[in-house]
């Protein structure tokens, strides 16, 4: 059982997939923020993807999971903090080298983009892979301070 919070959220175009993804952080044991969308009433991407960011810069959450419509929208919002490394993934090998190679702390699907056995499947690579660190490090520095 982990004692590691996942911060989650969605717009009204990810709601249902961010909701089957929540069962899989359940069952492997992650406390869970889930920050909305709380129905699939229309809202904006922005304000989710910026909710995560805020959640893993306050300490509140190490990781984060988004969905928008295309998971583009929502990858841009949380990307624009710099402790923020959100990957748009559409396959296993995406989620694996996105922690492997980018330490990406946020995954993010496109709720109309990906089915969501891929994306459960996806989910789990994502949180069972480690970041290799080595020459990938000061790469992954660079993300977090450009100056």
């Amino acid at each position: 059982m982990s004692s590691e919070t996942i911060a989650i959220a969605s717009d009204h175009g990810g709601f249902e997939l961010k909701n089957e993804l929540k069962q899989v952080l359940s069952d492997l044991g992650f406390a869970i923020l889930d920050l909305g969308a709380d129905s699939m009433e229309s809202v904006d991407y922005p304000d989710f993807g910026y909710a995560v960011a805020g959640a893993l810069k306050q300490g509140l959450a190490t990781r984060g999971v988004l969905v928008c419509g295309s998971g583009i929208g929502i990858s841009i919002a949380a990307n624009r903090h710099p402790v923020i490394r959100a990957a748009l993934i559409h396959d296993a090998l995406g989620a694996k080298l996105s922690r492997l190679h980018n330490d990406a702390n946020v995954i993010v699907f496109g709720g109309r983009m990906i089915g969501p056995d891929l994306a459960k499947d996806c989910l789990r690579v994502f949180l069972e892979t480690e970041f290799e660190g080595g020459r990938h490090a000061r790469r992954v520095d660079k993300l977090s301070n450009p100056e």
